[in-house]
C-alpha cells in the first residue's frame, strides 16, 4: 500500500501536520494552490498549550525572536477604560509558555516550511490547485491542476484537508457546513501608531466594548492591527478606503496627524462547524472544519490542535490501529470547536457589541468578578487559553 499522506494547504495546519507525520518516518506531499507561501495578516495569537505543542518541531525560539510576548490581554469599555485585566502569569504551573505570543502566522508557517524541505520525505508542490478528491479502496486519490493547466493525480494511503472554508475535501467527504454569517464585515488595520500613547494602561491585547461601534487592538513587534466592524452595505472599494481607515482609527485615538496604515484587509465572518470529519481515508482540520470569528485567536490555534490530533492518529492507524479510530478525532475535535470556540467567541462577540445597558452591565460585573477571584480568574484563563479543551477531550475515546 501507498504509505505516503496526501495533505492538502500548506496553512499552518497542512504544515503542522506535515511535519508531524515525517517526523514519524511517513512520507508526505503537499498541494498548495498558490505558487509561494500564503502571507495571510489574519492571524497571529498563538496561545500557550499550541506554544507547547510547537516545541517539538525547534521553533517557538525563533518565533519568540520574531514576535512580541503578551502577559496580559483586557476587556475595555472603550469609554470608561479597563474593565478587566487577565494575567497568563497564573498559568505558570499549567504551561511552559504563561503568555500569549504575538507572532504573524506566515512566520510560523515559513519556519516548518524550511524544516519540511531538509526532510526527504517531504515534498512541497506550490501552484498546484486540488480539483477533487475522492477514494478508491485503500487510497485517496487528489486530482489537481498545476501551473501549466496540466492535470496530475495523487495518491496516498490517507488525504487530510487543511484547504480552509471552501475545502474541495470538505466536499468529498459529504459533510454539511450548518451555521450562520455574521452580518458585519470586518476590516483589519494596520498602522505604526503606538496605542499606548493615547491609552497608558492599555494591554497588547485589548477588546474595547462600545454599543456603537466596537474594535480590538491588537500589538505585534512592527505596528498595532485595529480590527473594526464595517457595515456590510459598503461596497469593497468603500470598505478599504484610506478615507475610512482613517475615519475608524481617529475615532479610536484622536490624533492631529493622519495615521500612517500599512495594511487594509477586509473580510467575511462566518460561524460553521462541519457536520462529519473524515470519510474512509479522507479527513479535514482548520477552517476546513470550522470557521469562528477571530474574537479570542481561537480559529489558527484551534486548527493547530486538530493537526496534532488528526496526524497523530494517523500513525496511529498505520502502525496498526484500526481505521475506525478517525472516529475519535472526530468526537473529540468536533466537541472542542463547537463547545469551545464556537461559544467562546460568540460569548466575546456578545460582550462587545451588546446595546442593551442592563446586559453590558452584567457582562462587566461578571468579568470584574472573574479577575477579583483567583480561582474564577485562573479557571476562565484555562478556559480561554484552550487547555481545559484539550484535557476535557483527551478523556473521550
Amino acid at each position: 500500500m501507498n504509505s505516503n499522506v496526501l495533505i492538502v494547504g500548506a496553512g499552518p495546519v497542512g504544515l503542522v501536520s506535515a511535519c508531524l507525520l515525517v517526523d514519524e518516518g511517513i512520507p508526505v506531499t503537499v498541494i498548495e494552490s498558490c505558487p509561494d507561501l500564503p502571507r495571510d495578516l489574519r492571524a497571529s495569537t498563538f496561545h500557550p498549550p499550541t506554544l507547547d505543542m510547537l516545541e517539538r518541531f525547534d521553533v517557538v525560539s525563533s518565533m519568540i525572536a520574531q514576535g512580541l510576548i503578551c502577559p496580559t490581554w483586557q476587556f475595555r469599555d472603550r469609554a470608561e477604560g479597563v474593565v478587566a485585566t487577565f494575567e497568563l502569569d497564573r498559568l505558570r504551573d499549567e504551561t511552559a509558555h504563561p503568555y500569549r505570543l504575538q507572532c504573524e502566522q506566515w512566520r510560523l508557517g515559513e519556519m516548518l516550511l524550511e524544516r519540511l524541505k531538509t526532510n526527504p520525505l517531504a515534498t512541497i508542490r506550490f501552484g498546484v490547485k486540488a480539483a477533487s478528491v475522492r477514494q478508491a479502496g485503500e487510497q485517496a486519490i487528489v486530482e489537481a491542476v498545476n501551473e501549466a493547466g496540466e492535470t496530475e493525480t495523487f495518491s496516498g494511503a490517507f488525504c487530510i484537508g487543511a484547504d480552509g472554508i471552501g475545502s474541495v475535501a470538505r466536499k468529498a467527504i459529504g459533510a454539511g457546513f450548518d451555521g450562520m454569517t455574521i452580518p458585519e464585515i470586518y476590516l483589519t488595520i494596520s498602522t505604526t501608531y503606538d496605542f499606548s500613547k493615547s491609552m497608558p494602561d492599555i494591554s497588547n491585547i485589548a477588546y474595547l466594548s462600545d454599543p456603537q461601534e466596537w474594535f480590538v487592538l491588537i500589538r505585534t513587534v512592527n505596528v498595532w492591527r485595529a480590527l473594526f466592524p464595517v457595515d456590510p452595505t459598503l461596497s469593497d472599494e468603500q470598505v478599504t478606503s484610506p478615507e475610512l481607515a482613517e475615519k475608524l482609527l481617529q475615532g479610536a485615538a484622536a490624533r492631529p496627524e493622519a495615521y500612517e496604515v500599512r495594511h487594509r484587509t477586509a473580510y467575511r465572518v462566518h460561524e460553521r462547524v462541519a457536520s462529519t470529519y473524515f470519510s474512509g481515508r479522507l479527513a479535514i482540520a482548520g477552517d476546513a472544519a470550522h470557521v469562528n470569528n477571530p474574537l479570542g485567536g481561537m480559529g489558527l490555534n484551534g486548527g493547530i490542535h486538530d493537526a496534532y490530533n488528526l496526524a497523530s492518529t494517523i500513525v496511529e492507524i498505520m502502525r496498526g490501529a484500526p481505521l475506525e479510530l478517525l472516529g475519535r478525532y472526530e468526537r473529540q475535535r468536533r466537541k472542542v470547536a463547537l463547545d469551545v470556540v464556537q461559544q467562546t467567541t460568540l460569548r466575546n462577540r456578545a460582550i462587545l457589541n451588546t446595546r442593551d445597558p442592563a446586559a453590558r452591565a452584567a457582562y462587566y460585573d461578571d468579568l470584574r468578578r472573574t479577575v477579583a477571584d483567583p480561582v474564577l480568574h485562573k479557571d476562565y484563563l484555562m478556559r480561554t487559553s484552550m487547555i481545559s479543551s484539550l484535557r476535557d477531550v483527551a478523556r473521550i475515546a
